[in-house]
């Protein structure tokens, strides 16, 4: 089976659809994921119009695509590209907690459910930043 995906995304067309469909997949995948680990709802939220749910996800978002990114880059396999941003997400998601740990005077995802816009701002710019460091280690 290996060969055979190896095969089709040697067409760039196809090899495009692929890494696109597969990369789509992932990220609603992540972001549930993610949605697990928040206390709030995130769409319920941005549905509010609460602006800080919107930077913290708009963030997360931006840092599995850019993940992919640097996954699609260095590998030569749509298979190696799955794992390393797979990879990614994990030490995304270890960014989080560490992010929630290290404010031990409020609590990350009480401020972003308040619209408290400064957090927001920081838990984007940390989603952003994190995926830049992660995406610089793929081989």
């Amino acid at each position: 089976m290996y060969e055979e995906v190896n095969q089709l995304v040697g067409n760039p067309y196809l090899g495009a659809l692929a890494y696109f469909s597969v990369a789509v997949v992932a990220v609603i995948v992540f972001l549930t994921i993610f949605e697990i680990v928040t206390k709030y709802n995130d769409w319920e939220e941005i549905k509010r119009g609460n602006v800080s749910v919107a930077m913290a996800t708009g963030g997360k978002i931006f840092g599995i695509c850019n993940l992919f990114r640097f996954a699609i880059e260095n590998n030569d396999s749509l298979i190696r590209s799955l794992i390393w941003a797979g990879y990614g997400f994990l030490l995304l998601m270890a960014a989080y907690f560490i992010f929630e740990f290290l404010t031990p005077y409020f609590k990350i995802d009480e401020e972003i459910q308040k619209d408290n816009r400064a957090v927001g701002l920081l838990s984007l710019m940390i989603s952003v930043s994190i995926s830049y460091v992660v995406g610089a280690c793929v081989p």
